[in-house]
């Protein structure tokens, strides 16, 4: 299983980016899928994640901002982020609770990060 994630960028602190991220490979479900984010001299933490069945959850610091949503056909992922703050800036990565076909256990897999940048 791949993860491919896209559409970070350099943005003004208001501004607006949605990233994405696609997972291939030989999966049967995905069960959680997720967003976390590391900024320098940071540890990686949580920004949102939705359930199988829709379930959302967000950081204090992203609610009312940063919309998380999934598309099950195309085993994706996105994350739209409005209102942009310079302390949003970090890498973003994706994490999806994948079982693959042939297997009854559940993996988490990551994406390789996306930059984001929010400067004026």
């Amino acid at each position: 299983v791949q993860l491919q994630a896209s559409g970070g960028g350099l943005v003004q602190p208001g501004g607006s980016l949605r990233l994405s991220c696609a997972a291939s490979g030989t999966i049967s479900a995905i069960n959680v899928m997720g967003w976390y984010r590391q900024a320098p001299g940071k540890q990686r933490e949580l920004v949102a994640t939705i359930t199988s069945g829709g379930v959302t959850d967000y950081a204090d610091a992203v609610k009312g901002r940063f919309t998380i949503s999934r598309d099950d056909a195309k085993n994706t992922v996105s994350l739209q982020t409005n209102m942009l703050k310079p302390e949003d800036t970090a890498v973003y990565y994706c994490n999806l609770r994948v079982r693959t076909r042939g297997s009854w256990s559940w993996t988490n897999y990551w994406g390789q990060g996306t930059q984001v940048t929010v400067s004026s």
